[in-house]
């Protein structure tokens, strides 16, 4: 008889990039699928994003992830750890979407090999310009877990193209309302409604913790 672990996996850390843009009275998030042979989530529609790379903590901004994102982030209140997560999440909205943060438009080419060494002094990254929303814990049952932390950023504040880099399936602008329509996890709605009463009613409340006991979904503000 093949006996069951009782380990639990440990959270990584990762970020993820909520690129959205408003026009007239409708929302737009960017999206897009993860491949069939993902590991975590296949076929699931998500924002840009992945893990906590050592890289990130090499690259210093020019203003500093705000206090106030701090205390909601679950990191003791450490400003390198802060920075580097908010580093992450651009750095993988780059290499997903192509899309630019804090980079000269007509700055060369980078790519993941020499981001660092491009961006340890050649970058404006403003990191009091990422709106936290929220942050995310995979459940405890699940073989690959993740602390995932998310910010937003006004679509028009990023310069460059949309392409993937294949990680990414299906790259797509969506519409808030029709969120129901694609497939996605819970956290990803959670995510949609907080950033959609900010942008509509000015509030910030991000969501602190999101897990599953019993089946039901919990969410603790």
């Amino acid at each position: 008889m093949k006996k069951t672990s009782n380990v639990v996996a440990r959270p990584r850390a990762a970020s993820s990039l909520v690129i959205f843009r408003k026009k007239e009275k409708k929302i737009e998030v960017l999206m897009g699928r993860r491949g069939s042979k993902a590991r975590f989530k296949p076929g699931v529609y998500v924002f840009p994003g992945g893990l906590l790379e050592r890289t990130d903590y090499r690259i210093t901004p020019r203003t500093n992830m705000p206090k106030k994102h701090l205390t909601l982030m679950g990191i003791a209140g450490s400003q390198s750890y802060g920075n580097a997560l908010g580093m992450a999440a651009i750095r993988e909205a780059y290499e997903e979407v192509g899309l630019k943060f804090g980079i000269a438009k007509h700055s060369e080419d980078i790519n993941k090999t020499n981001w660092t060494t491009n961006l340890m002094e050649k970058n404006n990254i403003r990191l009091n310009e990422l709106v936290f929303l929220g942050r995310a814990i995979t459940p405890s049952p699940q073989p690959l877990r993740f602390h995932a932390r998310f910010f937003g950023m006004p679509f028009e504040k990023m310069s460059g193209k949309i392409q993937g880099d294949g990680e990414l399936e299906d790259l797509r602008w969506v519409d808030i309302k029709e969120k129901n329509s694609l497939h996605m996890m819970q956290v990803q709605h959670m995510i949609i409604e907080t950033l959609e009463r900010y942008i509509r009613y000015n509030k910030l409340a991000p969501k602190k913790l999101f897990f599953k006991w019993n089946k039901i979904n919990i969410v603790n503000c």
